[in-house]
């Protein structure tokens, strides 16, 4: 579990709120249940910090106020729009029994272990968090789909995940889907056997000298019909030129 420090601030107007900016911290607040609003003020550095964890807002957090422990979960993080720095912090007091809807990630483990994954199937993931309606003592850190023995084309179901029974997803009705684990995009062409690829050579050697003999029919062909052709340019066709003198 989370720990941060803070301290109580009795700020009435936007200059307080900047003032306590200016000196490093955020203002925050914390609300629920049957106690009064707390005004608080936590360091930027350390809020930051924790932050740049995962899954901030849906982790349970202790808050130390003035040295008094409470059990809060964070609910709204307000960024300057210029700087992209925090300015201000909505904290949920966590009151036993009273069920809170939150967002809760999902995390897929084993991935070296699925055959599908390994003949190159893909994670097509449909929902990385999961909106849940439970008890703010029973919150979910997370929710672990394991992909261990998972193959192409099977898919995860919100009723693959295993629930306590007072924790259920907001969506109710269908067994929605968080996952599935596809088939590759684009199939790899199956090699051709090398007895067949052989047959192939050989029918494209046959073809290759078919068509020599074939050119060597024709180069022949040409040949005697141009001996022919000389053959009847000799022929005397004058017949008085042939007759003897008398």
């Amino acid at each position: 579990m989370i720990s941060l420090d803070a301290i109580t601030r009795d700020n009435k107007t936007k200059g307080q709120l900047s003032t306590i900016r200016n000196s490093g911290n955020v203002p925050a607040i914390i609300y629920g249940g049957k106690e009064e609003n707390e005004m608080i003020s936590i360091s930027k550095k350390v809020l930051k910090s924790t932050i740049e964890k995962e899954n901030f807002l849906s982790n349970i957090i202790t808050l130390s106020v003035n040295g008094k422990n409470q059990n809060v979960l964070p609910r709204e993080v307000v960024y300057d729009v210029i700087t992209d720095e925090p300015i201000h912090v909505d904290f949920l007091r966590i009151i036993p029994g009273v069920k809170i809807r939150i967002e809760v990630p999902v995390e897929f483990i084993n991935q070296e272990k699925s055959p599908g994954l390994k003949r190159g199937g893909v994670l097509n993931i449909v929902r990385r968090k999961v909106e849940l309606k439970c008890p703010s003592e029973k919150i979910p850190e997370k929710l672990t789909l394991d992909l261990d023995g998972v193959d192409i084309g099977e898919s995860f179901k919100i009723s693959s995940v295993k629930l306590e029974s007072d924790v259920v997803p907001t969506i109710q009705g269908r067994d929605f889907v968080i996952a599935t684990l596809a088939a590759p995009t684009v199939m790899k062409e199956p090699e051709k056997p090398a007895e067949a690829e052989g047959e192939e050579a050989a029918e494209g050697a046959e073809g290759t000298e078919a068509a020599a003999d074939g050119e060597k029919s024709a180069t022949e062909g040409d040949k005697k019909e141009g001996d022919k052709k000389e053959g009847e340019d000799k022929k005397p066709n004058d017949k008085k030129a042939t007759e003897p003198k008398k």
